[in-house]
C-alpha cells in the first residue's frame, strides 16, 4: 500500500481530567433487581390488558488506550437503559417510553411504563388529519435523532470541500476570493435561543474526556445564540487549514459506536405546560426510520410513531394517524416557539420543543 498522505504521528502523554461516570448502584445490579424492574413494567401492562415488549440493559466497563509514545487514557462507566413499547391487544393503540442513566437508582421502570400504557390506551381509534404544516410539540425522543444527524454533518472538512450545509457557497454570478472562508463558522443560522454544546464532565451525561486518538476533550460550544461557533475536524485537516484541532469524545468503535453527546439549552416549562400553552398543534412522542433526502439542505424524511395526538386549546383532544414528515433541523431550529426542560435521552440532554410550520407530507397506516 502507498504511504498515507494524511497520516499523523502518535500522540504522547497529556493531562486528562477524571470523569465521574461510574455508579456502584448500577455496577452491583443483580438478576433479582432486573426481574423486579421488568415486573414493574409487565404486571401493570397485563392489568391494563396491554401487550408489552422492551429492553432493560445495564452495563459496566472501561476503555483504555496506550501507545509507545507514552500516551495512556482510562475511563470507566456504568449505564442502565430501558425501552418499552406497549400495544393494545387488538394492535390499534401503541405507546412508548425510554429512559437511560448512569445511576440505575434514577430509573423508575414503572413510571416510564405508565406513560407508555396511557399513550397506548389513548391512541386507539386514531383519526385522520390532512398532511400539511402544523405547530408541533416534539418530545425529546422525537427530535434527538434529527439533532444527532445534524451534529454528525457538522464536519469542517465536509464544509470546506463544499459537501455540507455549512459550506460557504457563492451566490449566483458571484466568485468568492481565494482567501474567503470555506465554511460558515461565525454565521447565525438558527434561532438565537439555540445553544448546543458537548461537555464530558456534565454530571447527567458524562462521557470520556478523550477522543478516539487519545486527545484530551473538554467542553465545546457548537452553536451559541444561534451562531455556528465550532466545527469538529481531524488533526490532519486542522494542520492543513491552520485552525485548532477540535476532537469529539470517544463513543465506541464500529457498528457499536455512539453519536456525539449533545446538550441543548431549554426553558423552564414542563411538557404538560407546553401542551397547556398550545392553541392548536400536534404532539409527537417520537420519530423513527429517518433517512437523508438532501445533505446540502439537511432535509430528512421519517415517520411519527407510538402516540401522535391532536392538541387544541391546551388539551389533548384525540389521537391521530401517524405522519411521514419532510423536514430539516435547520428549518426546525429557526421555527422555535417554546423550549421546555431538557431531559436525558440516548446519552444527550434535549428539551421538548414547540415548533411552528413543521412539514407533514403524507399519512402513515403504521400504529
Amino acid at each position: 500500500a502507498p504511504e498515507n498522505p494524511e497520516y499523523m504521528p502518535l500522540l504522547g502523554p497529556a493531562d486528562y481530567e477524571k470523569v465521574d461516570a461510574w455508579r456502584d448502584s448500577t455496577a452491583s445490579m443483580t438478576p433479582e433487581d432486573r426481574a423486579r424492574m421488568a415486573d414493574a413494567s409487565i404486571t401493570p401492562s397485563k392489568k391494563s390488558k396491554m401487550v408489552a415488549a422492551g429492553f432493560l440493559r445495564d452495563t459496566k466497563g472501561f476503555v483504555a488506550m496506550a501507545n509507545s509514545k507514552g500516551m495512556f487514557v482510562f475511563h470507566r462507566a456504568t449505564n442502565a437503559d430501558f425501552t418499552i413499547t406497549v400495544r393494545s391487544e387488538d394492535g390499534r393503540g401503541s405507546g412508548w417510553a425510554s429512559r437511560d442513566f448512569n445511576d440505575v437508582s434514577k430509573l423508575d421502570t414503572g413510571k416510564a411504563s405508565a406513560i407508555a400504557i396511557k399513550k397506548a390506551t389513548d391512541s386507539v381509534d386514531a383519526k385522520e388529519m390532512e398532511p400539511g404544516r402544523y405547530t408541533v410539540i416534539l418530545e425529546p425522543a422525537a427530535s434527538v435523532t434529527l439533532l444527532g444527524n445534524m451534529a454528525r454533518a457538522m464536519s469542517q472538512r465536509a464544509a470546506d470541500e463544499g459537501r455540507s450545509f455549512l459550506s460557504r457557497k457563492p451566490k449566483e454570478g458571484e466568485e468568492l476570493p481565494e482567501d474567503a472562508p470555506k465554511n460558515r463558522v461565525g454565521d447565525k443560522l438558527f434561532d438565537e435561543r439555540v445553544n448546543i454544546w458537548s461537555d464530558p464532565f456534565h454530571p447527567d451525561v458524562p462521557t470520556p474526556a478523550f477522543a478516539a486518538d487519545g486527545s484530551p476533550v473538554g467542553k465545546t460550544m457548537w452553536i451559541e445564540n444561534g451562531v455556528v461557533k465550532t466545527l469538529p475536524n481531524s488533526r490532519y485537516w486542522a494542520k492543513k487549514t491552520g485552525v485548532p484541532y477540535v476532537p469529539t469524545a470517544y463513543s465506541g468503535d464500529g457498528i457499536f459506536g455512539g453519536g456525539v453527546q449533545l446538550i441543548m439549552a431549554g426553558g423552564d416549562a414542563s411538557l404538560e405546560e407546553m401542551i397547556a400553552n398550545t392553541r392548536r398543534g400536534v404532539l409527537v412522542t417520537r420519530t423513527w426510520y429517518i433517512r437523508s433526502l438532501d445533505p446540502q439542505t439537511l432535509l430528512y424524511t421519517g415517520l411519527t410513531r407510538d402516540g401522535t395526538f391532536y392538541v387544541e386549546d391546551g388539551e389533548i383532544k384525540y389521537p391521530i394517524k401517524n405522519f411521514r414528515f419532510n423536514e430539516s433541523p435547520i428549518v426546525m431550529l429557526n421555527n422555535i416557539e417554546e423550549l421546555g426542560v431538557p431531559q436525558r435521552i440516548n446519552g444527550s440532554l434535549i428539551p421538548p420543543m414547540k415548533i411552528r410550520d413543521f412539514t407533514f407530507s403524507s399519512l402513515s397506516d403504521a400504529v
